[in-house]
């Protein structure tokens, strides 16, 4: 099935990141100077909720405006183009001041967690309805299978290449969330 594969990839790089942000955000938080303070893990742990409170926005976000045009990979390659700059935003100004922070980690989780809700919803029951399946529901929770379980793969090495990168500077991290969001916007290109 056309797209199922693209997919596959695109989920993968794009849930790398999440799970990045979803396991080590707290960990940064609690790394760095806000504004010249430094939280502390319990603090850092409840500022980084905000990247979850972006992660919802963006996925309503992203499905309201699949409702409105009927146009799921373009809003996909327009929200994982969006993520790129706002990531690299983030890492070089999050720091600034603790309002400045929560925003752009709002604005993250708006612009990666948004194609991760969509690609996990309406597109993999979209190509699980391919014409070619000819209404055979196991195949549709084979194709919706096949594009998650890709996805679990790069939400399990993100979080590990965090730890393997994180000693040489939060930057590289960040550098590579960047290049895993290219990635997925590379192959989501490709549907």
């Amino acid at each position: 099935i056309q797209g199922v594969v693209y997919f596959s990839l695109a989920l993968f790089f794009n849930k790398l990141v999440s799970y990045t942000f979803l396991f080590w955000l707290p960990f940064y938080l609690d790394n760095i100077l806000i504004g010249g303070i430094r939280y502390g893990g319990k603090k850092a742990a409840f500022l980084s909720i905000f990247f979850d409170v972006g992660g919802i926005i963006g996925g309503v976000l992203a499905g309201i405006l699949t409702d409105k045009t009927g146009a799921k990979a373009l809003i996909c390659i327009i929200m994982l183009a969006a993520s790129i700059p706002i990531l690299f935003v983030y890492q070089l100004y999050g720091t600034k001041s603790l309002g400045l922070n929560i925003l752009l980690m709002i604005f993250s989780g708006i612009t990666v967690n948004g194609p991760y809700a969509l690609i996990t919803t309406a597109v993999s029951a979209e190509l699980g309805h391919n014409p070619s399946l000819q209404g055979n529901q196991e195949a549709t929770a084979t194709v919706t299978a096949i594009i998650d379980s890709t996805g679990s793969l790069g939400a399990a090495l993100g979080p590990l290449l965090a730890g393997i990168i994180q000693p040489t500077g939060w930057m590289n991290v960040f550098y590579t969330m960047m290049a895993s969001e290219l990635c997925s916007l590379l192959v989501s290109n490709h549907t």
